[in-house]
């Protein structure tokens, strides 16, 4: 499919959704994201932007001859969407219990991702990676840096994969307290009917979310560079001037499911400008952004 093509499509699928479903994320997630391809299972990841850096690091399994395995550290577009699954029914039920079994099935098939064969082997892949990995976010508040470590998930309880010799299937989980602590601090809501159209786009999929969280909340148009804008989402693309390519394809799929996103690219071509905007999820009267219950989705 080419670009215009994808892109039309997914603006038309958006605006005739009548899903007004939302997900949630932790903010950090917003601004730093996991690797969109398999990296070694050994190897951890780190992300530096201007505000946070992400160190994810991958966790062990146990095996019969008594020398632990490396999983490796979650990756792609299957491995955002259960993280959103995971920090959305959290705060949707205020509880930092979670069942991955056939309600994290539904909501997949809700967001009309297949599920079965390769596709339910990849699910099962990266809930179990993200099961055993652990994170710390580093964030800076002007002249202070907090350092937050953590498990995603401090329990899980694990079932046999039938499909997989000796692979186990992570059924029930429960968020870190220091993780559904932070997520509750620092929701960011965005719209299940955009995520839905670039649902298989990991990419897409993070700069949704950066830009939901960044535009809302600016007074005045900032510019953001492309050596920064490639330090946060290019990590896989080494050439500058191919991933300005890249990320402009990317741009253009993320905002056509986020149409009140004012962002264009600076006159002087040093960087992309960002403009305050209308967050997708708009609060109801007397609302806050950050309450789960005063929130709506925008209407389309």
């Amino acid at each position: 499919m080419d670009v215009d093509r994808a892109v039309i499509e997914a603006a038309a699928g958006y605006l005739s959704s009548e899903d007004t479903d939302i997900g949630y994320l932790f903010s950090g997630w917003a601004q730093a994201a996991l690797p969109h391809r398999r990296l070694p299972d050994d190897a951890a990841w780190q992300v530096t932007t201007d505000r946070v850096t992400l160190i994810v690091q991958p966790g062990l399994r146990p095996t019969s001859s008594g020398v632990p395995v490396s999983v490796g550290v979650p990756y792609g577009s299957r491995a955002r969407l259960i993280l959103l699954y995971l920090q959305t029914e959290a705060v949707r039920t205020n509880s930092r219990e979670v069942e991955l079994g056939r309600s994290l099935h539904a909501w997949l098939r809700r967001l009309e991702i297949p599920i079965g064969g390769k596709q339910m082997a990849s699910v099962r892949d990266q809930a179990e990676r993200i099961s055993r990995c652990r994170l710390s976010f580093q964030i800076k508040h002007g002249s202070r840096t907090g350092l937050v470590n953590q498990h995603i998930l401090d329990t899980s309880m694990f079932i046999e994969d039938d499909n997989v010799q000796g692979g186990l299937f992570v059924e029930k989980a429960s968020l870190s307290q220091s993780f559904f602590d932070e997520l509750k601090k620092h929701p960011v809501p965005v719209e299940e009917a955009a995520v839905r159209q670039i649902a298989n786009n990991s990419l897409a999929l993070d700069v949704y979310c950066w830009l939901v969280y960044r535009l809302h909340s600016l007074n005045t148009p900032i510019t953001v560079s492309w050596k920064a804008l490639h330090g946060q989402f290019g990590r896989s693309v080494a050439r500058l001037d191919h991933f300005k390519d890249h990320f402009r394809t990317v741009l253009a799929l993320a905002t056509s499911v986020y149409p009140e996103a004012d962002v264009e690219e600076a006159s002087s071509g040093m960087g992309l400008v960002l403009k305050p905007s209308k967050p997708p999820v708009a609060p109801r009267a007397g609302g806050s952004m950050r309450g789960h219950l005063s929130l709506t989705a925008s209407s389309r």
